[in-house]
């Protein structure tokens, strides 16, 4: 039997409210639906909410159960709270730290353990997998008599991350027919199906609104803060010791919510997450890549909203897969999936679905170039991007390597021969390669195509237009790969083409972005007053660290060392270096502050993997001290979000982590380097 990891959090007194405020939690579906909040109970974020589900085109996600008021009444009738609320008046209401004793994750699930009076009652979430449903289990673990539980469920159906300022008043009905209850809303939205099991469970009506509630990091963050949500009343049921009580609420017809008993869904759910690790690479089953297995499940989806894609996949033999890329509020972004593919479903064993994603992926290619992202709720994708095309090469190396399947190679290989053909002769937004030198230019005026992507309105942060040192590198590394597999498949003529313009990439690379004066390379050359930018940025390791470098090797120490120095924090890379007139410690304050600092020194957890290759490529003996650059994120699986990694942390110390709380490159390179390290 594979054992699961548990990640606990204990405390023998009362916590400090703001220790619980500040981590979160998160389960997922498979289909891009969560469920997310503090672990104090207390929504902090218009992310937050028990059943965000994963609607068709052109809903998207949407917030449909926000939460779950729950007390518990003891035998002499005095009555604790398990939840709360943070209210505009400056009221703050954190009712577990009296009562919560641990937090832990149990094989990846949330659980709550909390000692009232002389008796310890247990919490669990769960999703199931493949349905909007959710089950918010209760057991009496310690105890000699029965307890009442009283669970208000409180909504405002919208887009997850819409206004949280309604509902108004007639805009929700309740419908009860036997046990079976539904709340109506909008009518675009799905009925919020309920069902409690549990001894002595009833339903009372007691409709009332919510009113002031501050969502504390949305305030922040310069969003609307202050809502309301609207509770159709209480259910109530007895638990007694060795018993349980569970509310299970869906988008789902009753059919499908029905199924399943609460102990089946959770049996089955735990079923589900011992296969996920026992099929996993063998190094990743303990320790922490053993619980970054089970994060990286959270990232892989079947995506709901695009109906027709998915049948166009059936109907071919394949599966419709794709990446979230990080919770809450990103979809499925092209450059994320292909840069986290490895970690997130080859180290994990999840060979098959890998190859649905690259096919999936190779479907909406157009003009050569792969998609950005994919819009909430919309079915077409964006393709302002020069790099995720490029990374789509180094994914399916990865795959052919780690599967051997020259099948799904062959059926890449016209997609691949189109993508080189476009990029050699121009393609959107600027892409294309320059005749005169052979490397690869990008940039549009008022667009973002590398992953340094804010933008604020019309104002392009870190614009990069030009030849950027890492769109060249992933360029040639795209090159070599291709020229290799139309050499293996026969196709002489055009592998002689492709070998050529590396050829050239390559000698141009080394000539012009050089920068002797700092001994590393340039970030961008040509740009559009013709200068050379010397910022001393992240993205120059990828010379060094693809599979086919395009710097000298005797370059890459130099780069490597600088890097090393001046970029590399515990928890990732900074993404500007100390010094430079652009550089920020601190990623806060409003969108536009934000978004001012989001590549100007913040830190970026997924950059550790680059780094560790090319660190490793100079120093191939020195595995314990490579090991040494992943130590900080043990420690940050027990804060922010509990048993993830974050997508980006302040520059500076204590590098508090920022932006989303679950990232999935974040996991995919930690995850991919930690197993690494162990065969070395």
């Amino acid at each position: 039997m594979t054992a699961m990891p548990v990640r606990r959090l204990r405390w023998a007194e009362e916590p400090e409210p703001e220790s619980l405020l500040t981590r979160e939690w998160l389960v997922t579906n498979g289909r891009g639906g969560y469920a997310s909040g503090s672990i104090a109970g207390v929504p902090t974020r218009r992310f937050h909410g028990l059943l965000v589900a994963a609607l068709p085109t052109p809903l998207g996600r949407a917030m449909m159960l926000n939460n779950l008021f729950d007390t518990v009444r003891l035998p002499d009738g005095a009555f604790v709270a398990l939840g709360g609320y943070e209210r505009h008046e400056g009221t703050l209401e954190v009712n577990v730290t009296p009562v919560l004793r641990e937090f832990r994750l149990d094989a990846g699930l949330p659980v709550w353990r909390f000692q009232i009076d002389r008796f310890v009652v247990e919490r669990r979430i769960h999703l199931v997998h493949e349905q909007n449903t959710v089950h918010v289990g209760y057991r009496l673990v310690e105890g000699d008599a029965a307890l009442r539980l009283r669970l208000r469920p409180s909504v405002n159906f919208r887009p997850h991350e819409g206004d949280v300022s309604g509902p108004t008043e007639g805009d929700y009905r309740l419908v009860a027919a036997g046990e079976r209850y539904e709340i109506c809303g909008p009518a675009q939205y799905p009925a919020l199906r309920f069902a409690i099991y549990g001894d002595r469970r009833a339903f009372t009506i007691d409709g009332h609104h919510e009113m002031n509630l501050c969502y504390r990091i949305e305030r922040a963050r310069g969003y609307d803060w202050l809502g309301t949500m609207w509770s159709p009343g209480y259910f109530r049921a007895t638990l007694k010791p060795g018993s349980d009580v569970t509310l299970v609420a869906s988008t789902e017809e009753w059919e499908a919510l029905l199924a399943l008993t609460p102990a089946e869904a959770h049996a089955a759910e735990l079923q589900r997450r011992t296969r996920l690790v026992a099929q996993a690479d063998p190094r990743a089953r303990d320790g922490v890549p053993v619980e970054l297995v089970l994060a990286a499940d959270q990232f892989l989806i079947t995506p709901d909203s695009r109906r027709d894609d998915a049948a166009r996949a059936a109907a071919s033999g394949d599966q419709l897969r794709s990446v979230i890329a990080g919770y809450h509020w990103f979809t499925d972004w092209g450059r994320d999936t292909m840069i986290s593919l490895e970690g997130l479903t080859l180290t994990t064993g999840r060979h098959a679905e890998a190859g649905y994603i690259l096919r999936t992926f190779a479907h909406y290619v157009r003009d050569g170039l792969l998609p950005n992202m994919f819009p909430e709720g919309e079915s077409a994708g964006l393709y302002h991007t020069a790099d995720a095309t490029l990374w789509f090469f180094h994914a399916i190396e990865r795959y052919v390597a780690a599967t051997g399947d020259r099948i799904t190679l062959r059926v890449l290989l016209p997609t691949l021969r189109e993508i080189f053909r476009a990029h050699m002769r121009g393609t959107r937004f600027g892409i294309g390669v320059d005749p005169a030198d052979g490397l690869l230019r990008q940039g549009e005026e008022g667009v973002q195509l590398t992953w340094m992507d804010a933008k604020v309105d019309d104002w392009v942060v870190t614009p990069r237009r030009g030849k950027a040192v890492e769109i060249n590198a992933l360029f040639y590394n795209a090159c070599c790969l291709l020229a290799r597999w139309l050499r293996e498949e026969n196709h002489l003529a055009f592998s002689q083409e492709v070998t050529a313009a590396a050829e050239r990439t390559r000698s141009s690379f080394n000539r012009r972005f050089w920068y002797e004066d700092g001994k590393y390379l340039y970030d961008v050359i040509d740009g559009p007053d013709g200068s050379a930018d010397t910022a001393l940025r992240p993205n120059q390791i990828l010379a060094v660290a693809l599979s086919h470098p395009v710097l000298d090797e005797r370059c890459w120490k130099s780069v490597v060392e600088i890097v090393q120095k001046e970029l590399v924090t515990p928890v990732g890379l900074r993404s500007l270096a100390r010094g430079h007139p652009d550089y920020k410690e601190r990623y806060y304050g409003d969108l536009r502050s934000r978004d001012a600092a989001y590549h100007q020194g913040t830190v970026w957890s997924w950059l550790i993997g680059p780094f560790v290759d090319a660190w490793l490529r100079v120093n191939p003996d020195k595995e314990a001290e490579a090991s040494g650059f992943l130590e900080g994120f043990g420690a940050h699986l027990g804060e922010a979000c509990i048993g993830s990694v974050s997508e980006i942390f302040d520059a500076e110390e204590p590098y508090h982590p920022r932006g989303c709380v679950a990232q999935a490159w974040g996991v995919a390179e930690v995850l991919r380097c930690l197993v690494k390290l162990r065969s070395r």
